[in-house]
């Protein structure tokens, strides 16, 4: 998949789909599976066009929704679907400042040569927030609009991922995600505490400025092909007094030693909120019965290839 940050031709014309696509959830798979089609039948170049940061994050940093995906997780999602042409705009006073109009001329016909270009049903673009699907119809190419996708009763969309993820309904997030939701980072040296209490973890400092959901939870964590069961802290650290934001990973079996390594892992399940333990033995204990809960969860067979369908 080629990237880039600003609209460049390859030479080839262009189909177009656009939006934040945070979580690239089935909603957003379906648009890029549209594009996709309909690139690869009239000989277009398949082109995402997204913004960095998003929208909502620049208008009001303090705000603006927690993110369900970083820049880095929505790419490797982009690029297994086979995107050919990732346009990442950076979303500054530059561009806040064009129209609608303007935007079209500037970004899709002169910078992407488009042909067809595709919205969903509450896209909105420009200063004038007059770019939709019926103001696109007015130009040389050609226009779909895409309706809200739902699956069974519930609406496919951020927002509503969001929801589900914050009353720890993982499973449900999982179903409008396409996968479970998941979270990556380089594994660091944090305090080293765990292995004093015989718990090692695998530590992920988090950057993001908000959170989509915090606690305990069963997790599938991969590093370089290689998979393991585990149960993970995501949130601060209240018993050390660490506010930052972590993902700390106990892997249960076979734990090698991951230090620099970059590691996604998977929230399966939410066994307990964050909590302030008064002394390092009620965490210590704590942190034993959740693995126990872990590996009980793990037992159960029909729990986990619900996220393998």
């Amino acid at each position: 998949m080629r990237i880039s940050r600003s609209p460049r031709q390859s030479g080839q014309p262009s189909a177009v789909t656009i939006g934040s696509f945070d979580g690239v959830h089935l909603g957003h798979q379906q648009l890029v599976a549209v594009l996709d089609r309909h690139a690869k039948a009239h000989g277009l170049e398949s082109t995402v066009i997204t913004f960095e940061p998003q929208p909502r994050e620049f208008f009001d940093p303090q705000g603006a929704p927690a993110r369900l995906s970083a820049l880095t997780d929505k790419v490797r999602r982009l690029a297994a679907l086979g995107v050919d042409h990732l346009v990442v705009l950076p979303f500054d006073r530059h561009l806040r400042s064009l129209t609608a109009d303007a935007f079209v001329r500037k970004v899709l016909i002169d910078g992407l040569d488009a042909r067809w270009v595709q919205v969903g049903d509450d896209f909105r673009f420009g200063n004038d927030r007059k770019g939709d699907a019926a103001f696109l119809r007015q130009y040389d190419f050609e226009v779909a609009e895409l309706p809200s996708q739902r699956l069974g009763e519930a609406r496919i969309s951020s927002t509503v991922i969001r929801q589900c993820l914050a009353e720890g309904q993982m499973q449900q997030a999982a179903r409008l995600l396409g996968e479970p939701y998941t979270l990556m980072g380089r594994v660091i040296y944090g305090r080293q505490l765990g292995r004093t209490i015989g718990v090692p973890t695998a530590n992920i400092l988090l950057r993001h400025p908000k959170l989509a959901t915090t606690g305990v939870f069963v997790v599938q964590a991969e590093s370089n092909g290689r998979v393991w069961q585990g149960v993970a802290n995501l949130g601060p650290k209240p018993t050390v007094n660490d506010e930052r934001y972590w993902l700390e990973v106990h892997l249960l079996d076979d734990a090698p030693n991951l230090y620099g390594q970059r590691l996604e892992v998977q929230l399966l399940h939410k066994l307990r909120g964050v909590e302030r333990f008064d002394t390092l033995d009620a965490l210590k204990q704590q942190i034993q019965a959740d693995i126990q809960a872990t590996r009980a969860w793990f037992s159960q067979p029909t729990e986990v290839t619900q996220f393998h369908d």
